[in-house]
Formats: C-alpha cells, structure tokens, sequence
C-alpha cells in the first residue's frame, strides 16, 4: 500500500468518525433508543464534540491519547448499544446535516472537572505547607 493509499484510508476513516459522532448526538436525543445507550451516546457524543479537550493537545503523547484511542473506543460501544436501524437512519441523517453541532455542556462539565482537580491539588499542597 503506497503512502497516498495509506493517507486516502486515514481521511475516510476520519470522515467516518466524524459522521458517527453527529449519528450519536442524534441518537442521544430520539426516544427509540434504550436509555442505556442514550447516556453512553450523549456522553461520547458531549466530550468529542466539545470544543475543549480533558487533556489538552499541547502535553507530550497524552494529549492525543484520547483523540486517537479513547474518543473511538466511545464511538464504537456507543453505535454497538443502538440498534443497527436506527444507526443507519442516524448516519444517514448525519452526513446530510450541513453542520456540525457543538457541545458547550460538554465543555462546560471539562471546565468544570479542571477547575475541581486545580482546587484539591491547591488544597493537597496547601495543608502540607501548613
């Protein structure tokens, strides 16, 4: 497989996981799917459509350690607990939608979650200097 083969296949498979995410956010909201794969869709659906990241992409490896494994891993049991029609309804209904959406409750629960780790860490040191 030549580089140029190699880089076509990457492009669609990011393609692909852009169109699954769009078809959870979708599926989170319809009342045909199982409440149990709602929650696991909202939540893929919420962390990778949000405009901020739980680990930043400037820190050395982890920083894409959950673009490149943990988000697909998400994507892939989340569309395994919808059921397969409904799936391709979603995906269908995806790739026909103009934009993407963008989650500002997932950003805000990722705020939220930096902002409670910084206070124990601040706490933590703080009664070891007293």
């Amino acid at each position: 497989m030549t580089f140029r083969q190699r880089l076509e296949k990457a492009k669609t498979w990011a393609r692909l996981v852009k169109r699954d995410v769009v078809a959870l956010w979708i599926a989170a909201r319809d009342p045909r799917v199982p409440w149990y794969a709602k929650l696991l869709a909202g939540c893929v659906a919420a962390y990778a459509l949000s405009p901020v990241d739980l680990i930043p992409d400037f820190i050395p490896v982890l920083g894409y350690l959950d673009d490149i494994i943990i988000v697909p891993l998400g994507i892939l049991a989340a569309v395994r607990m919808v059921p397969r029609p409904l799936m391709a309804e979603f995906r269908a209904r995806a790739d026909a939608a103009e934009r993407r959406p963008v989650s500002r409750i997932g950003a805000a629960v990722i705020i939220a979650l930096w902002l409670v780790s910084s206070l124990l860490l601040i706490a933590a040191f703080w009664s070891r200097g007293t």
